[in-house]
Parts: C-alpha cells; structure tokens; sequence
C-alpha cells in the first residue's frame, strides 16, 4: 500500500501541470478572437490529448491577431 501512495505522490506534479496548462489554453482560446482552425476542434484537442494538446495548441493554433 505504500509503494501505491508513493507512486501517486510522484505523479502529483504532473498533473497539477498539466492541468494548470489546460486551463491556460482554455481561457486563452476562449479570449481568442483568431486562431487557426475550429475553436470547438482545439478544445477536443487540449482535453483529450492532455499534455500535449495544449502545447499543440500554443505552438500551432495561436494566430495574432493581424494574420489572417
């Protein structure tokens, strides 16, 4: 049963990560009035592929707002 806890303790960081992360790239998207692509898309994106997906998202999905 320890080794379990212990398990769970060394994950903690990550997933407060990660969802720290998610929750940025949510209200990002949401104040965004441009990206690339489908809003509802992205929001598929950074939920279902945790980690990644809102790193994709900061990296590909952001548009500023003079490019169209």
């Amino acid at each position: 049963m320890n080794d379990v806890i212990e398990i769970v303790r060394m994950f903690i960081p990550l997933i407060v990560v990660q969802l720290l992360l998610m929750i940025v790239a949510l209200i990002d998207l949401y104040r965004r009035n441009y990206v690339r692509g489908e809003k509802w898309v992205w929001v598929i994106i950074i939920i279902v592929i945790n980690l990644l997906g809102p790193i994709a998202y900061f990296i590909f999905g952001r548009k500023k707002s003079n490019e169209y």
